[in-house]
C-alpha cells in the first residue's frame, strides 16, 4: 500500500469521489452535504492524496488549510472492497503527519450525525479526535458533527 500526492486526473479517482458524494447525498439533506466535488478539491488550499496497491485504488483523503495553524480533513473515503483493511487509518495517519509537518496546531473535520456515519465518528474518536463546535464557515446543524484534534 502506498500513498501518493494526486492531481485528481485519473478516472478511478473521479469514480470514487462521485460515489462519495452520492453516499453523502443519500444520507444527508442537500443543505448538510459538505463533501466537495472534484473541481473544488483542486483549490490551491487543498492537498489531495490517493492510496494504491498493485495499480488498484484503495482510498483517498485531503487536507484543507483553514489558516496557518488549522487544517481540515476532507474527502476521506475507502473503496468499499477494501474497508477494514487499514486504508483509512493509513491515509488519516498520513494527513496528521503532514498537518504536523506544516505546523498546524489543530486538525478538524465535519461528518454526519446520522447512524450511517457512526463508524466514521468511532474511527475518528479512536484516532484521538474529540467533539467540538462548528469551525471555519460551518454553522450549527443537527445533521453535522464536528470533531477536532490538537496536534
Amino acid at each position: 500500500m502506498h500513498i501518493e500526492l494526486d492531481d485528481l486526473s485519473r478516472p478511478e479517482i473521479a469514480a470514487l469521489l462521485a460515489e462519495h458524494l452520492a453516499c453523502m447525498r443519500m444520507h444527508s439533506p442537500p443543505e448538510s452535504v459538505h463533501a466537495l466535488p472534484l473541481e473544488k478539491l483542486r483549490d490551491p488550499d487543498i492537498t489531495f492524496w490517493s492510496v494504491w496497491e498493485n495499480g488498484e485504488l484503495l482510498g483517498c483523503g485531503a487536507l484543507r488549510e483553514l489558516d496557518p495553524e488549522h487544517g481540515e480533513i476532507k474527502s476521506m473515503r475507502t473503496v468499499s472492497a477494501h474497508l477494514r483493511k487499514g486504508v483509512g487509518r493509513a491515509i488519516l495517519d498520513h494527513i496528521i503527519t503532514e498537518a504536523s509537518r506544516r505546523g498546524y496546531r489543530r486538525l478538524s473535520l465535519e461528518t454526519g450525525s446520522m447512524a450511517a456515519f457512526r463508524p466514521a465518528r468511532q474511527f475518528y474518536s479512536a484516532a484521538g479526535f474529540i467533539y467540538c463546535g462548528p469551525f471555519d464557515d460551518y454553522r450549527d446543524d443537527p445533521n453535522s458533527v464536528f470533531m477536532t484534534k490538537e496536534l
